[in-house]
């Protein structure tokens, strides 16, 4: 199930259809974030403070502290979508959901959810 709720102004990101794509398809996809390439598996989009962001669980590739956690839960990460720099699918790592996902409340960092991985299903939301 994907979650949507309408947005009333301006246009996402070029980056958001790519993202939107994923979340939908469930594969990986590769960005580079702040100079760092990251591999993660997009679970929810939408807005915080009127900026396109995305939910996503890191499977591979580096963080702003090295590697990646040995803890499976604490791979989450929120990334605003005008601050990647460059995306493309990835045909090598395999989607992952940990258990300390919730698909009612994604994450308290987006205000305005638009697309969510549900439960078990996941079907096309808007951006906006």
């Amino acid at each position: 199930m994907t979650a949507t709720l309408a947005r009333t102004a301006g246009a996402p990101p070029s980056t958001w259809a790519p993202l939107h794509a994923a979340l939908i398809e469930r594969h990986p996809i590769a960005v580079s974030y702040h100079g760092r390439l990251r591999v993660i598996c997009p679970h929810a989009l939408g807005w915080r403070a009127n900026r396109a962001i995305v939910l996503g669980y890191q499977v591979g590739g580096q963080t702003s502290t090295g590697s990646l956690d040995p803890d499976p839960r604490k791979r989450w990460r929120c990334l605003y979508l005008d601050e990647i720099d460059h995306l493309a699918t990835d045909h090598t790592a395999a989607w992952r959901t940990p258990d300390n996902y919730n698909p009612q409340h994604p994450f308290n960092a987006i205000d305005e959810l638009s697309a969510a991985i549900g439960n078990d299903t996941t079907t096309p939301g808007s951006a906006r």
